[in-house]
């Protein structure tokens, strides 16, 4: 319930989010437009899903996203995040099995962000994950290694003159590579999808 109310509230606010933009600037830097390179190029940001930690079913979901604007339209990103879970990627969240045990991934990401019409932009990302193995008891059995890779499409929300954005999306998201899963996480793991279309809603500060 504290799930589904959380939800409730951010997807009231994003039409609020979304009516409330600042108009845009011309002039980002004293005496520079934006066309002429005067725009912020860095950016630290994260995701709004880390607010799911504060709930009973909490993955200890953690993410920091640094960008660098090459152009206006143009963004190299690397990303840092870690998280556990308990079931196939596949079908998280909808899983009739569990492992036994949980998976703890740690892992880093680079990605290419590309602005196209206004603020509508995709990005391409993949992410090589360490992976800790535990038992039922919390022991740690094994390592293993993920390639995450995500297709993201969405919308970037803009205020207080460009400096903080909101992004909601969606992603196909794809795990090609997945090594030496446990026998028995690699049984419950058999025959359920190596994708999953998930939305994102992603937030930052650019300076």
């Amino acid at each position: 319930m504290k799930s589904l109310g959380l939800a409730v509230v951010i997807v009231a606010l994003l039409p609020t989010l979304a009516f409330g933009q600042d108009r845009p600037r011309t002039e980002t830097v004293p005496g520079q437009t934006e066309e002429e390179g005067g725009y912020p190029r860095h950016y630290l940001g994260s995701s709004l899903w880390m607010l799911w930690n504060f709930t009973e079913d909490s993955a200890e979901f953690y993410q920091l996203t640094y960008g660098y604007h090459l152009t206006r339209k143009d963004v190299l990103l690397v990303e840092g995040t870690t998280w556990k879970y308990n079931e196939p990627l596949g079908t998280y969240g909808d899983s009739e099995e569990l492992y036994p045990g949980k998976v703890r991934a740690f892992g880093i990401g680079v990605g290419y962000q590309r602005f196209h019409w206004k603020n509508v932009y995709t990005t391409v990302e993949a992410t090589s994950f360490l992976q800790q193995f535990y038992d039922e008891d919390d022991e740690k059995i094994q390592k293993g290694f993920q390639l995450y890779c995500q297709l993201i499409a969405g919308y970037r929300f803009e205020f207080f003159e460009k400096r903080l954005f909101v992004e909601p999306a969606y992603a196909l998201k794809y795990w090609p590579v997945n090594t030496n899963f446990p026998a028995s996480f690699a049984e419950i793991e058999e025959g359920k999808p190596e994708h999953k279309f998930e939305p994102s809603l992603n937030f930052g500060v650019r300076f």
